[in-house]
Protein backbone atom coordinates (compact mmCIF):
# COMPACT_ATOMS: atom_id res chain seq x y z
CA UNK A 1 0.00 0.00 0.00
CA UNK A 2 1.36 3.34 -0.69
CA UNK A 3 1.10 6.21 1.92
CA UNK A 4 0.05 9.16 -0.57
CA UNK A 5 -3.57 8.66 -1.21
CA UNK A 6 -3.19 10.52 -5.19
CA UNK A 7 -0.76 7.33 -6.29
CA UNK A 8 -2.63 4.64 -4.67
CA UNK A 9 -5.84 6.29 -6.59
CA UNK A 10 -3.51 6.11 -10.04
CA UNK A 11 -2.47 2.73 -9.31
CA UNK A 12 -6.40 1.74 -8.52
CA UNK A 13 -7.08 3.21 -11.77
CA UNK A 14 -4.82 2.29 -13.86
CA UNK A 15 -6.32 0.21 -16.25
CA UNK A 16 -3.97 0.91 -19.39
CA UNK A 17 -0.73 0.12 -16.88
CA UNK A 18 -2.37 -2.84 -16.05
CA UNK A 19 -3.79 -3.87 -19.31
CA UNK A 20 0.26 -3.29 -21.02
CA UNK A 21 1.86 -5.04 -18.10
CA UNK A 22 3.47 -1.92 -16.63
CA UNK A 23 4.41 -1.93 -12.90
CA UNK A 24 6.54 1.13 -11.52
CA UNK A 25 8.32 2.31 -8.29
CA UNK A 26 8.58 5.35 -6.69
CA UNK A 27 12.37 5.93 -6.02
CA UNK A 28 11.85 9.62 -4.39
CA UNK A 29 9.60 13.09 -5.57
CA UNK A 30 9.94 13.09 -9.57
CA UNK A 31 12.16 10.17 -9.80
CA UNK A 32 10.49 6.55 -10.67
CA UNK A 33 11.47 3.16 -12.19
CA UNK A 34 8.88 1.85 -14.35
CA UNK A 35 9.11 -2.14 -15.86
CA UNK A 36 7.85 -3.74 -19.06
CA UNK A 37 8.33 -6.77 -20.33
CA UNK A 38 7.76 -6.83 -23.87
CA UNK A 39 5.59 -9.79 -24.78
CA UNK A 40 3.86 -11.13 -27.99
CA UNK A 41 0.57 -8.75 -27.54
CA UNK A 42 3.31 -5.78 -27.67
CA UNK A 43 4.99 -6.58 -31.32
CA UNK A 44 4.46 -4.88 -34.44
CA UNK A 45 6.59 -7.09 -35.82
CA UNK A 46 7.41 -10.49 -35.23
CA UNK A 47 10.39 -10.05 -32.73
CA UNK A 48 10.10 -5.88 -32.04
CA UNK A 49 7.58 -3.50 -29.95
CA UNK A 50 5.40 -1.19 -31.92
CA UNK A 51 6.73 2.31 -31.78
CA UNK A 52 3.00 2.98 -29.67
CA UNK A 53 3.95 0.78 -26.75
CA UNK A 54 7.40 2.38 -26.49
CA UNK A 55 6.08 5.79 -26.35
CA UNK A 56 3.12 5.16 -24.24
CA UNK A 57 6.03 3.34 -21.96
CA UNK A 58 7.71 6.38 -21.83
CA UNK A 59 4.55 9.09 -21.44
CA UNK A 60 4.19 6.61 -17.95
CA UNK A 61 7.74 6.99 -16.47
CA UNK A 62 7.59 10.74 -17.16
CA UNK A 63 3.88 11.24 -16.16
CA UNK A 64 4.41 8.94 -13.13
CA UNK A 65 7.39 10.92 -12.11
CA UNK A 66 5.77 14.31 -12.76
CA UNK A 67 3.05 13.33 -10.85
CA UNK A 68 5.11 11.47 -7.82
CA UNK A 69 6.16 15.41 -7.68
CA UNK A 70 2.60 17.20 -7.81
CA UNK A 71 1.06 15.01 -5.63
CA UNK A 72 3.10 16.28 -2.33
CA UNK A 73 1.10 19.35 -2.93
CA UNK A 74 -2.32 17.37 -3.84
CA UNK A 75 -1.82 18.05 -7.20
CA UNK A 76 -2.17 15.70 -10.65
CA UNK A 77 -0.63 16.19 -13.57
CA UNK A 78 -1.59 15.57 -17.71
CA UNK A 79 0.39 15.59 -20.39
CA UNK A 80 0.93 19.17 -22.33
CA UNK A 81 3.88 17.68 -24.47
CA UNK A 82 5.69 14.68 -25.10
CA UNK A 83 8.55 13.65 -27.55
CA UNK A 84 10.63 10.37 -28.06
CA UNK A 85 13.44 9.65 -29.30
CA UNK A 86 13.82 5.48 -30.31
CA UNK A 87 17.43 4.43 -30.46
CA UNK A 88 17.27 0.70 -30.62
CA UNK A 89 13.70 -1.63 -30.81
CA UNK A 90 12.34 -3.47 -27.56
CA UNK A 91 12.49 -7.29 -28.85
CA UNK A 92 10.08 -9.93 -27.57
CA UNK A 93 11.78 -11.20 -24.48
CA UNK A 94 13.62 -7.76 -23.47
CA UNK A 95 12.44 -6.18 -20.00
CA UNK A 96 12.30 -2.52 -20.17
CA UNK A 97 13.56 -0.08 -17.46
CA UNK A 98 12.37 3.58 -17.65
CA UNK A 99 13.51 5.78 -15.27
CA UNK A 100 12.48 9.75 -15.13
CA UNK A 101 14.57 12.95 -13.93
CA UNK A 102 12.42 15.52 -12.75
CA UNK A 103 13.89 18.99 -14.75
CA UNK A 104 11.81 21.43 -13.41
CA UNK A 105 9.14 22.68 -11.44
CA UNK A 106 7.17 25.50 -11.74
CA UNK A 107 4.00 26.77 -10.33
CA UNK A 108 1.92 25.23 -13.26
CA UNK A 109 4.41 23.26 -15.13
CA UNK A 110 6.56 20.07 -14.67
CA UNK A 111 9.28 19.52 -16.81
CA UNK A 112 10.66 15.75 -16.78
CA UNK A 113 13.26 13.83 -18.75
CA UNK A 114 13.02 9.80 -19.52
CA UNK A 115 15.39 6.70 -20.58
CA UNK A 116 14.74 3.92 -20.89
CA UNK A 117 17.05 0.36 -21.21
CA UNK A 118 16.82 -3.28 -22.26
CA UNK A 119 18.05 -5.59 -19.46
CA UNK A 120 21.51 -5.40 -20.87
CA UNK A 121 21.60 -1.44 -19.88
CA UNK A 122 21.57 -0.88 -23.76
CA UNK A 123 19.62 2.48 -24.55
CA UNK A 124 16.27 1.97 -26.00
CA UNK A 125 14.55 5.17 -25.87
CA UNK A 126 14.90 8.78 -24.51
CA UNK A 127 12.04 11.36 -24.14
CA UNK A 128 10.81 14.62 -22.76
CA UNK A 129 7.46 15.60 -21.28
CA UNK A 130 5.86 18.58 -19.80
CA UNK A 131 2.98 18.05 -17.44
CA UNK A 132 0.40 20.71 -16.42
CA UNK A 133 -0.13 20.14 -12.62
CA UNK A 134 -3.85 21.06 -10.91
CA UNK A 135 -5.35 20.27 -7.86
CA UNK A 136 -7.00 16.95 -7.54
CA UNK A 137 -10.26 18.74 -6.85
CA UNK A 138 -10.45 20.13 -10.50
CA UNK A 139 -10.46 16.61 -11.94
CA UNK A 140 -12.66 15.19 -9.19
CA UNK A 141 -15.19 17.89 -10.44
CA UNK A 142 -15.07 16.84 -14.16
CA UNK A 143 -16.05 12.62 -12.93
Amino acid sequence: MVNNPIIQGYIDGNEFGRTFGMDFKILSPGAVEYHLKIEEKHLATPMAAHGGVIAAFADAVLGVGALSKSSEFGNVVSTVEFKISYIKPGRKGDTLIGTSTLIKTGKSIIFMEAIIVNQDNELVAKASGTFNQYPLSKLLETL
